[in-house]
Order: C-alpha cells, then sequence, then structure tokens
C-alpha cells in the first residue's frame, strides 16, 4: 500500500471525526465555519473509491477483535455514492438549512462514517459495528426537527432499527460461528452452516428492515417526511442500500440454490414494488410519495437478490446489476429530496427554470427514461433477470411496469410541490451548484460503472426497440395522471381522491395498526409485571423483614438523581474504560 492510500485511510476516518468534535466543544460562533468545511470531511473516503483495488487494505489487529479495511468491486460504487451523497447534503445543510445545523452536520458525519464503514469493512465485527454506528446515528437526523410527527417517526425508526440490529447481530453471530469472520468467506460459511434457515431468516428480516422491504418497510414514509430535507436524501440515496449490501455481502449467493427463500423475497419485493402506488399518491406531502417510491425501488432491486438466491447462475450478474441500480437510484433518488429544500429556497427567483429542468431530470432518471441513469440501470436488471420467471410470468415482462409506478408517485409529489409555497427570491448559491452537478455526476457514474467498471453489466443500444421499451412505462404513467388530474380538477372525483391529504391511508400504513397492537401488548406487560412485582416483593418482605439501607447510599442516590450530567459521567467513564482496554 502506497503512503497516500496509508494517508487517505486515516483520514477518511480521521477528518469526520475531528470536524464531529470540533462542533461538540467550538463556541456558537466558530460553529458556522466549521459547518461550512463539513463537506470536505468525506473528500478522503472519495479518493479511495477512486483508487479502487490500488488503495490496498487495511489490517489494525489490535482494534477491537481486529479490524480489516478494503476497496471491493461491490463496495467501491457505493462507497462513492455515499460521498457524493453525504456532500451533497452537508453543502445543502451549510447553505442554509434547518435549525441547529451543527447538531445535523454532526449526525450526518457520524452515519457517513458509519455507512461508509459498512462499504469497505472486510471483517464481519467492524461489517456489524460499522453498520449499528450507522443506524444509532441516523435517528438524530429523523428527530432534528423535535416536531411531533418528528418524534413519533424516530420512536419507530428506533424500534425497527433495535429489531434489525438484534436480527443482524445474531445472524452475524452464527456467520462467524460457522467460519464467515472474514466477509469474502461468509458466503459459503453460510451454504455450509448446520444454521443456514436460522442465518438466512435473521439477516433477510435485519436487513430487510432498514432496506424497506414489505412488511418491514413503515419506517421510511413516516421518517423521510419528519427529517429535514438532506437528511432525507442520505436516508432514502445512502442508508437503505446498506441493507442491499449486506445481503449481497452475507447471503449464499452463487453458492447453494435456495428457490423457496428466493421466491419468497422476490413476491415480498414485488408487493412493496406495486403497493406503494396507491399508498403513495394519497398525500399532500411531497416527500411522501418520494418515500414510497424509494420503497417501490428497493423492491426492484430485492427482485435481483431473491433471483440471485433461487439460480445461483446468475447471481455474479444480478448482484453487479443490483449495484449499479443502487448506485443510479441514490443520486437520482437523493437529488430528489434536495431538491425539495432546493425548489423551497430557489423556486421563486431567477433559478426557477433552472430547478424545474433539473427536477425533471431526476425524475425522469428515477423512472427509467432513455439517456438518464435508469435507463441503464434498469437495462442492466432485465438483461439479468431475463431467464427467470414467477409463475409462469417472465420477470422482463413484469418489472418495466415498476416504472409506471414510479411515474405516477413522482407526478404525484411534483404536483404537490409545484402547488406548495417557495421562500423569497434568493441568489444562486453552493446548495443550487453542488446540487445540478449532482445531477451530472449520477448520471454519468451510472454510464461508466456499467460500460467501465464491469466486465458483466452491458449498456442499453440506442436502436428504437430500446428506447421504446424505456419509453413506453412513462408514456403509460403520465397518460394516467394527466386524466387523473383532469377527472380531480372537474370533481369527478370523491373529495378524499381528488385532494387527498393523507388523512384516508395514514403515512407508514401498517405502522398504525402495528402501534395500536404494540400499545396494548406493552400495557398488559406492565399490569402482569406489576403483578407480579408485587407479590414476590411481598414474599420478600415477609422472609427477610424490613430492608434498611444505609445512608451512605441514599444520600449519593439523591445526588446523583439531582445531578442534571450524570448520563454525560457515565458516558464518560465509559470512554475512557474502552480506551484504556485499546491502548493496553
Amino acid at each position: 500500500m502506497s503512503t497516500l492510500a496509508a494517508v487517505l485511510w486515516i483520514a477518511a476516518v480521521s477528518l469526520p471525526a475531528l470536524v464531529v468534535l470540533a462542533l461538540l466543544v467550538a463556541p456558537v460562533r466558530r460553529r458556522r465555519p466549521l459547518v461550512t468545511v463539513a463537506p470536505i470531511a468525506v473528500a478522503p473516503a472519495g479518493l479511495l473509491a477512486l483508487l479502487g483495488p490500488s488503495a490496498g487494505s487495511v489490517d489494525v489487529p489490535w482494534l477491537l477483535l481486529g479490524t480489516s479495511l478494503t476497496v471491493t468491486p461491490l463496495g467501491r460504487p457505493l462507497l462513492l455514492l455515499a460521498v457524493v451523497l453525504y456532500a451533497g447534503a452537508l453543502a445543502a445543510v451549510a447553505a442554509g438549512g434547518p435549525d441547529r445545523r451543527h447538531l445535523l452536520t454532526g449526525f450526518l458525519l457520524v452515519a457517513f462514517v458509519g455507512n461508509a464503514g459498512v462499504f469497505v469493512a472486510a471483517d464481519t465485527v467492524t461489517f456489524y459495528l460499522s453498520f449499528a454506528l450507522m443506524s444509532v446515528a441516523a435517528f438524530g437526523c429523523v428527530v432534528h426537527t423535535r416536531s411531533e410527527s418528528a418524534r413519533r417517526a424516530g420512536r419507530v425508526y428506533l424500534a425497527l432499527t433495535m429489531l434489525s440490529e438484534l436480527a443482524v447481530l445474531c445472524g452475524l453471530v452464527l456467520v462467524v460461528n460457522a467460519g464467515g469472520r472474514e466477509v469474502v468467506d461468509a458466503p459459503a460459511a453460510v451454504a455450509a452452516s448446520e444454521h443456514r434457515p436460522a442465518i438466512l431468516a435473521l439477516l433477510l428480516i435485519g436487513f430487510g428492515i432498514k432496506a424497506g422491504t414489505v412488511p418491514l418497510h413503515v419506517w421510511l414514509p413516516l421518517a423521510h417526511p419528519a427529517a429535514p430535507p438532506p437528511a432525507s436524501a442520505v436516508l432514502s440515496g445512502a442508508m437503505v442500500k446498506a441493507g442491499l449490501f449486506g445481503w449481497l455481502t452475507f447471503l449464499p449467493l452463487g453458492e447453494v440454490a435456495l428457490p423457496g427463500w428466493g421466491t419468497t423475497l422476490v413476491v415480498l419485493a414485488l408487493v412493496g414494488a406495486f403497493a406503494a402506488l396507491p399508498l403513495g399518491v394519497l398525500h399532500a406531502d411531497p416527500k411522501v410519495p418520494l418515500a414510497y417510491s424509494t420503497i417501490s425501488q428497493m423492491g426492484f432491486l430485492a427482485v435481483l437478490v431473491g433471483i440471485a438466491l433461487t439460480q445461483p447462475e446468475l447471481a455474479d450478474v444480478c448482484a453487479l446489476a443490483a449495484v449499479v441500480y443502487a448506485v443510479h437510484h441514490g443520486v437520482a433518488k437523493g437529488g430528489l429530496f434536495l431538491g425539495v429544500s432546493v425548489w423551497q429556497r430557489h423556486g421563486a427567483g431567477r433559478a426557477r427554470p433552472l430547478v424545474l429542468a433539473v427536477l425533471a431530470v431526476l425524475a425522469l432518471a428515477v423512472a427509467g427514461a432513455p439517456f438518464g441513469s435508469g435507463s441503464v440501470a434498469k437495462y442492466a436488471a432485465k438483461e439479468a433477470v431475463a431467464p427467470a420467471s414467477l409463475g409462469g410470468v417472465e420477470l422482463v415482462d413484469l418489472l418495466p411496469w415498476v416504472g409506471t409506478v414510479s411515474t405516477l408517485l413522482l407526478a404525484r409529489a411534483g404536483w404537490v410541490l409545484l402547488r406548495g409555497r417557495t421562500g423569497p427570491a434568493r441568489r444562486v448559491d453552493v446548495s443550487l451548484v453542488s446540487w445540478c452537478l449532482l445531477t451530472v455526476a449520477g448520471t454519468v457514474a451510472t454510464w461508466a460503472l456499467a460500460d467501465r467498471w464491469s466486465d458483466v453489466v452491458t449498456v442499453p443500444g440506442l436502436d428504437l426497440v430500446t428506447l421504446w421499451d424505456a419509453t413506453w412505462p412513462i408514456l403509460i404513467g403520465l397518460v394516467i395522471a394527466a386524466v387523473v388530474g383532469i377527472l380531480a380538477e372537474r370533481e369527478f372525483l370523491p373529495p378524499r381522491l381528488a385532494h387527498p391529504d393523507g388523512s384516508l391511508i395514514p403515512a407508514g400504513d401498517l405502522a398504525v395498526p402495528e402501534e395500536r397492537i404494540a400499545g396494548r401488548a406493552a400495557r398488559a406487560l406492565v399490569t402482569v409485571g406489576a403483578g407480579r412485582s408485587a407479590a414476590v416483593g411481598a414474599r420478600l418482605v415477609d422472609a427477610v423483614g424490613p430492608l434498611r439501607r444505609s445512608t451512605v447510599v441514599d444520600d449519593a442516590e439523591r445526588g446523583l438523581s439531582r445531578w442534571a450530567i450524570s448520563g454525560a459521567a457515565v458516558v464518560t467513564v465509559a470512554a475512557l474504560a474502552v480506551l484504556l482496554v485499546v491502548i493496553a
């Protein structure tokens, strides 16, 4: 490994950490410059992605249980995606994001370290810790506005995240026990493990929550509208891809045929891809249909993983096609979420035509229009699943209709956004420039990834048949959207359908009954637990008599209960203990 690569590896972790530390200790007047330069902190990781295999690998045997990092062919494009999205999000925050920008910047930088760590981890322990760090830091992004909707979204997100972490942890412990401590050995170890069914179930559930797979998707349509647009951009563009990457990394793709597991995943993925339409269009917040569009697109991606589980001979091409699609979707959807804040800042100024044009390009890319990044990604995906079918129906004939779903969801989001309010006219700023560059970079990167970084995936041709195959799903969606819009304007539809406000199907859909069930279960457990605790306490008192406590203990407890920063003190002591262990 060269000296440059070694410096980049160190800087990729230390630079974001130093910025976060500086934001914590800096006085209020010094925080704004730090927020402004925060996007630079992700640059070393971007250079590592550009270097690719020549960046080498890092082995730190004394850190934790042994830490190994490397840039793999599958992780390299996703690492570059994370760098681009987080840089754009941090630039948007610096240019005029929400209140308490230093807090949002800090959470985004911590989430970036975890997100990037997922894509470069070469050992299972480092992968899990990076995954957990990203997931926990994202909670701060979700609840940043501190509104009631943000708090509710945060509760749902945190509950599902803890379930995800538990499932992934248990699954990866079994993977390591089977001989998959190194990531490269994991698929073969899972295929040969006697606990393979348990591992598959745990990893499909754990990573499926992060990837937004139905019925584990409910945090997405709640978190995205509640979070600030820059946070929504990385949630939808980069973080959900960590779940996909976990599947591609640890499932036994190409090792053994698992038709039962694969078919189940394909069915659930298709349900999510198409059910997102009626769930997403009935809302007046533009970020809700955008969130359901992400669920639909992630369903498209999960189909590729399911086919790879079912037919091992298609695993390589499906995995590469999934990465190409993930890069396209991450940049395009992240750009749309950032476009919400850009529109709110520049929609009434001279840059309005430019903003509208870029939004249209991003929307067409997500839908899969010709010449955009979506056309490359969807062509690669259809080529990968061409030999596969489901219930006698060719998947290559079914998947293009996901483009129609995306068109309708994006049309709804665009309609709501255009009819919404915009702020006062503003000058061109860094957020607008970086957003435009993000759009161009996403298209170029997807074409380059399919054409240069992969020997398996092919780019679409420019013949009339290929162009028409990419166009007709969008045209159908636009026609349906136009017809529904005319009927709604002329009041030919019921009011709740003509002018939906989210009351018919609340955002989060299944989260509403799930919250009720969870609430009733919690109340029942508390009631039963209180009764049992009282009974046990009564028996203890009868058995040993009144218990006398030391006055020293009582005084210490009362003192700590009055100390507002006792929690911070505990965390500090624990951190020092961990540091001493690492140094030792």
